[in-house]
């Protein structure tokens, strides 16, 4: 799984404003690998979302599926072979998000479609899951001042937080890393990114919590 550039394919997955896809770019750098990104602002309905979640939540949550899912089908595998690649989403975010905003007979619908097309797509060999207090995480969506992101409150964060960390629990289809990224920046402080580095080099198998200087 990993050489001495790091992991082959690695996935930065959290709840909104931890800082995941900062991190991913960082690392695609660092591994001179491919960085694959996640089209948050082509969803028309995201703002409508925010706005009236009971509306347009199951619109929102099917954009989001058929968009990652047609870009996951364009990884070009002998790439991915060749230098590695570093995404800043796990497709299966989509089924957290949506486990928390659609109402029962939605979710039951957008389960059948997400199991077909969750089948067809490449696993990663490193999930790094970052989590972060909610009050943290509303600080870092207000500093990055995203007009559709405005109407995004506390309370919903909290119940997102709670499904990211409910999921990862019982995560067990790649090997994980877990960061508490509430006291410390890997992109300002350069110290803390290095230490990263050097967990991911000697990731092996299984789950392991990774605490960084920054936040002891």
């Amino acid at each position: 799984m990993t050489s001495d550039r790091g992991a082959r394919y690695i996935a930065v997955e959290g709840p909104i404003g931890v800082g995941k896809t900062a991190l991913a770019r960082r690392l695609a750098t660092e591994f001179g690998s491919e960085l694959i990104l996640e089209g948050v602002d082509d969803n028309r309905f995201l703002g409508k979302f925010y706005e009236d979640p009971a509306r347009y939540a199951l619109h929102a949550q099917l954009f989001f599926l058929l968009e990652r899912y047609r870009q996951q089908q364009r990884i070009d595998h002998e790439a991915l072979r060749a230098k590695g690649a570093v995404a800043d989403y796990l497709f299966a975010k989509d089924a957290i998000f949506a486990g928390v905003t659609l109402q029962e007979e939605e979710l039951v619908l957008y389960r059948q479609v997400y199991q077909l097309l969750d089948a067809q797509i490449p696993k990663p060999d490193l999930v790094i899951y970052l989590e972060a207090r909610p009050e943290v995480l509303i600080e870092r969506i207000k500093k990055r001042g995203r007009e559709f992101e405005r109407a995004i409150d506390e309370d919903y964060l909290v119940r997102l937080t709670e499904a990211f960390r409910s999921f990862f629990h019982h995560y067990s289809e790649a090997p994980l890393l877990v960061i508490n990224s509430s006291d410390i920046d890997f992109v300002e402080v350069g110290g803390d990114l290095v230490d990263l580095i050097k967990e991911i080099r000697g990731m092996k198998q299984g789950v392991q919590h990774y605490i960084p200087l920054g936040s002891r």
